[in-house]
Parts: C-alpha cells; sequence; structure tokens
C-alpha cells in the first residue's frame, strides 16, 4: 500500500466518526430531539470496536511492512483523537440527559 493510502484510512475513519458524533450531540442540542442522543449512545458502541479494528489492522500491516510502521503509527494515532472527544461528547450527552 501506498503511504498515501495509509493516511487516509486513519484520516477518513477519524473524520467519518467525528461527524457523525458531531451530528448526533448538536443535532439533539438544536433540535432536543431524544433520538440524537439515542443515536449518539449507539454510535459509541459501533466506533469503538470498529475504530479498534482498524488501528489493530493498520499495526499489523506495520509490523509485517516494516517500512510502513512509522505511517501506520501516524494513521493509528489519528484516529485515536477520537477518543477523548468522545469521552467528552459522552459526559455532555449524560448531563444533557439528566442520567
Amino acid at each position: 500500500m501506498k503511504n498515501s493510502i495509509i493516511k487516509n484510512i486513519g484520516n477518513y475513519t477519524f473524520t467519518l466518526f467525528f461527524l457523525l458524533g458531531n451530528v448526533c450531540l448538536f443535532g439533539y442540542l438544536i433540535t432536543k430531539v431524544d433520538a440524537f442522543a439515542a443515536s449518539g449512545f449507539t454510535l459509541l458502541q459501533f466506533a469503538i470496536p470498529i475504530n479498534l479494528f482498524v488501528i489493530l489492522c493498520l499495526l499489523i500491516y506495520g509490523l509485517f511492512r516494516k517500512p510502513k510502521l512509522k505511517i501506520c503509527m501516524k494513521a493509528s494515532l489519528i484516529i485515536c483523537i477520537n477518543i477523548p472527544i468522545a469521552v467528552l461528547y459522552f459526559y455532555i450527552g449524560l448531563s444533557l440527559l439528566n442520567l
């Protein structure tokens, strides 16, 4: 795989789940429709295993292709940026729903 493809995998995975999380959070903040909040919590349940799977695949690929390990690590770290954002959104969602 080319370095740009590996980097795009990290960027697209990050962007996809970041945007979906924003839609759920801000959709609820703007409309107060509980379906957005429920979708956000469901998104967390699906995003965690998918992100972990993508990170694991990148790391395994990098371990088997040593010259690609550095770019695979960078792509994995880009995906990991979603972790603190997801935790923050989770607590915001809980406080908004008063759970």
